[in-house]
């Protein structure tokens, strides 16, 4: 699908993850189906992910992770000036997607004095409002921005696109947010060198991959790893990834004598995969999480909190419930889902896994079958040039 030199304006705030690599993916897809893309976000952005790499124009725009009422003006008039010639703006998060707003939009009567109009916005909302107090009342007012003048909101999960339309967006859709194409699938001897590098032996290996931050639910983590703990042999529960709640987390490990060891950012999470009896994902709330794909690639039996878009990705919501559990074990469900926060639940889940050799093996199979309908990075692209185009008609 050709794009003939539509100009493309991608903006971000700050990222060192998913948005990131998701953004890089998309600027590289439209550069190569002949559109001119300017891609806009801090200059650390740029440093981590390569947009100009990508095929992309970048110019640095300083947009912060938190509200700030000076920098956020400064970025807003340096946007105005910046995306002006673009025919489409696409911007990926809240924070982003509400300045592209103020820039693009034209100013109308009301509360907001937002209106949709001027040049076509789409916003992608990456992250759940889960911040309180006053940066989350920042946060509502940038909601309520993007609802009234984005041309397209796209959300990650159902409960994002639940919440745009509460809130009046116009046109409301799912974000497709696929992972990175994957290399050749570690062989056999993978398995056993990370096992031998962790000293695991012949316990069981839980893991789970993500950033050490409040999000990722690793305290109720940890709590069931306490219960674990009690089992024989005793299981060693591996956490790969950094952040700002590694000091936290270590310090509770060594005062309870937990079954866990952090192991710091890895490059080898697909040799991880292959050595885990079962991942774990343990988060507050996720929307497409790159490693809940990846643990779908790997074909590993799956444990995951029922949030966000998890459902959805590993099939319940296909099956007509956000459950998983045994009813759907056998099934199109590629994961056991607990609730968020239920220590308990997420304790005997694992345990099932670990204890059901049967199980394990169904949920693995579901999980490579699922893997085969994910979306392909090709096709997210497709997706959003169909919406591109027809905005800039």
């Amino acid at each position: 699908m050709k794009l003939d030199g539509l100009r493309v304006a991608l903006v971000l705030g700050s990222s060192a993850g998913g948005v990131g690599r998701h953004v890089r993916s998309v600027a590289e897809g439209l550069a190569g189906r002949g559109a001119r893309v300017l891609v806009c976000g801090p200059a650390g952005t740029e440093e981590l992910f390569g947009f100009t790499a990508a095929g992309a124009r970048f110019v640095p725009v300083d947009i912060a992770d938190r509200p700030r009422p000076l920098a956020d003006a400064r970025a807003v008039a340096r946007l105005r000036t910046l995306l002006r010639d673009a025919d489409v703006v696409h911007a990926h998060g809240l924070r982003a997607g509400g300045l592209a707003v103020a820039a693009c939009a034209r100013v109308a009567p009301g509360p907001l004095r937002i209106a949709r109009g001027g040049i076509p916005v789409v916003v992608t909302l990456h992250n759940a409002l889960l911040a309180g107090g006053v940066t989350g009342a920042a946060y509502r007012t940038l909601e309520r921005i993007v609802a009234a003048g984005a041309h397209q909101v796209l959300g990650v999960s159902p409960d994002l696109e639940a919440r745009m339309r509460g809130l009046g967006a116009r046109r409301v859709g799912l974000a497709l947010v696929p992972a990175p194409a994957a290399g050749p699938p570690p062989g056999p001897e993978a398995r056993a060198r990370v096992r031998d590098e962790l000293d695991v032996g012949d316990r069981p290996l839980i893991l789970t991959v993500g950033r050490l931050a409040g999000q990722k639910g690793l305290p109720t983590l940890l709590d069931a790893a306490a219960g674990w703990a009690r089992r024989t042999p005793r299981p060693l529960v591996a956490i790969a990834g950094d952040g700002p709640l590694e000091g936290e987390l270590r310090a509770r490990i060594e005062a309870e004598d937990l079954p866990v060891r952090l192991l710091g950012r890895r490059s080898d999470v697909p040799g991880l995969l292959a050595a885990a009896d079962v991942a774990v994902v343990p988060s507050v709330w996720e929307g497409q999480p790159l490693i809940v794909q990846e643990i779908l690639r790997a074909g590993r039996p799956l444990v995951a909190t029922r949030v966000g878009g998890i459902p959805l990705m590993v099939g319940a919501e296909d099956a007509g419930t956000a459950g998983g559990g045994a009813d759907h074990a056998g099934g199109a469900v590629a994961g056991l889902l607990v609730p968020a926060g239920d220590a308990a639940a997420l304790e005997r889940a694992v345990a099932r896994v670990l204890d059901e050799p049967e199980l394990a093996a169904r949920l693995g199979a579901a999980a490579a079958r699922r893997a085969a309908l994910l979306p392909t990075e090709d096709e997210a692209v497709d997706g959003l040039v169909r919406i591109y185009r027809e905005l800039a008609r």
